[in-house]
């Protein structure tokens, strides 16, 4: 299986690249490829935007990426309650291109944030629009109080309970790769 992941986050220092790259490491026999959306930086989206630069090359590039994948993996920073800005604007200007953004590929979908919300709210408004980006939602998880929970210097969840966690809400896409074969 071969798995594309990202936070969708600009940031250098972000929780959620940490908390994706960790959760991708621990799925087993397929091929991961954390990809970094600062690769697909692209101005703000407006209309005026996309009349003067059209459909732009990296917003093509992020959607072939995703397409090339069986499955997706993604970790949603929370700013103010919903996206960060440079995830929509990527996102905006994909959905030019086309609705399908998420190919009907099966989605993971996860969160984290310092704070004991967890980046709730994101991923919850991240959970219900997949379906009308052809997102098939296997499952999610919210990772609360990043700091209390997972080791930074070993770059892993120390939290045995939230990590048992993440690897069942990982192996519904072993599940659904056994069901393709």
């Amino acid at each position: 299986m071969n798995i594309v992941a990202f936070a969708a986050t600009s940031s250098s220092k972000s929780i959620n690249k940490q908390l994706v790259t960790y959760a991708t490491s621990l799925i087993e026999d397929a091929s991961v490829e954390v990809i970094d959306i600062n690769d697909y930086e692209l101005p703000l989206f407006s209309e005026d935007r996309e009349a003067e630069l059209g459909q732009p090359d990296l917003a093509h590039a992020f959607l072939d990426k995703l397409s090339s994948a069986d499955a997706l993996v993604i970790s949603f920073a929370e700013h103010n309650g919903s996206y960060s800005a440079a995830f929509k604007s990527l996102f905006d200007w994909a959905s030019r291109i086309t609705r399908d953004i998420y190919a009907h590929k099966p989605l993971v979908l996860l969160s984290t944030s310092p704070g004991p919300g967890g980046a709730k709210s994101v991923l919850a408004t991240a959970e219900t629009s997949a379906g009308f980006f052809a997102g098939d939602v296997k499952a999610t998880l919210s990772i609360p109080s990043f700091y209390d929970n997972f080791d930074v210097e070993a770059q892993e969840l120390s939290n045995t309970e939230l990590k048992a966690q993440l690897v069942e809400v990982l192996n519904t896409l072993k599940d659904q790769n056994e069901k393709a074969a």
